[in-house]
């Protein structure tokens, strides 16, 4: 029973921050599931049911966090619908090609990749307003399906959405306010979790009595953390990302170096 009273506080962490800074949450809950657990005295998870359990994590905070950015307007339909596809394709290309190159050296890549979006997020931007307007908002076809073709296609290889690299480089290169990046990759990512959470489902790799607490947690969690993120000035909104993008980079390295 203490394991799902774990999960649900884990849960409840991981839903706001995903409401909050528009990310889909694997990232954080992934490492949480595996080293928190055994603190408390309880069997580690198998990574097989954390991986199952991170996909409905990550699909249900999409979920929510979309229906609060949406509401304040700050998720792009064109963007979402761009980088969505295209992710979703270069990642299943990933995930097939990821037998020709070694895991640890993507992971390192990916991990390189992680900390140079963190320092990117530090950096101040010119013109990022705190109300933008999604229907205003223009942005290069090339480059957002470039940024989501690489993104997708290494993230494919190594196993992770890759939705905290991808708010940097909307920001910075495809040129996308603060706000509508966070916002419109909730969509984004939802889109890949919904293909994960459909093939893992029909292999029987989710356990779903743990799902529970994620569903009661998650959801409530990531719509609060939503709210909050329309309050918090986009300037803090960056570098509370950019502190937890820094952080998942140093976990790769660290499950590199264990």
């Amino acid at each position: 029973m203490e394991i799902y009273f774990v999960i649900g506080g884990l849960s409840l962490i991981t839903g706001f921050l995903s409401g909050l800074l528009g990310i889909g949450g694997g990232i954080v809950l992934g490492p949480l599931l595996l080293y928190v657990p055994p603190l408390f005295g309880l069997e580690p998870l198998a990574m097989r049911d954390v991986a199952g359990l991170t996909i409905i994590q990550g699909l249900l905070a999409c979920l929510g966090g979309i229906l609060v950015h949406r509401k304040f307007q700050f998720v792009s339909d064109k963007l979402s619908l761009c980088m969505g596809t295209t992710i979703f394709i270069a990642a299943g290309v990933g995930g097939a090609a990821s037998g020709f190159i070694a895991n640890d050296i993507l992971v390192f890549i990916f991990a390189c990749l992680a900390f140079a979006a963190a320092i990117l997020m530090i950096k101040p931007v010119r013109n990022d307003p705190e109300k933008p307007d999604t229907a205003t908002v223009r942005f290069q076809w090339s480059r957002a399906v470039s940024v989501a073709s690489g993104v997708g296609l290494l993230g494919g290889m190594v196993g992770q959405g890759g939705s905290f690299i991808l708010i940097p480089l909307m920001i910075f290169y495809v040129k996308i306010p603060t706000r509508i990046a966070i916002g419109s990759n909730l969509a984004i990512v939802m889109l890949s979790s919904l293909a994960a959470f459909i093939s893992k489902a029909a292999t029987g790799q989710i356990q779903w009595i743990m799902t529970i607490p994620i569903v009661l947690m998650v959801l409530p969690f990531a719509v609060l953390g939503g709210y909050v993120s329309s309050k918090v000035s986009v300037l803090w909104l960056r570098r509370i990302l950019a502190c937890l993008i820094a952080a998942a980079a140093l976990w790769m390295w660290f499950s590199l170096l264990c």
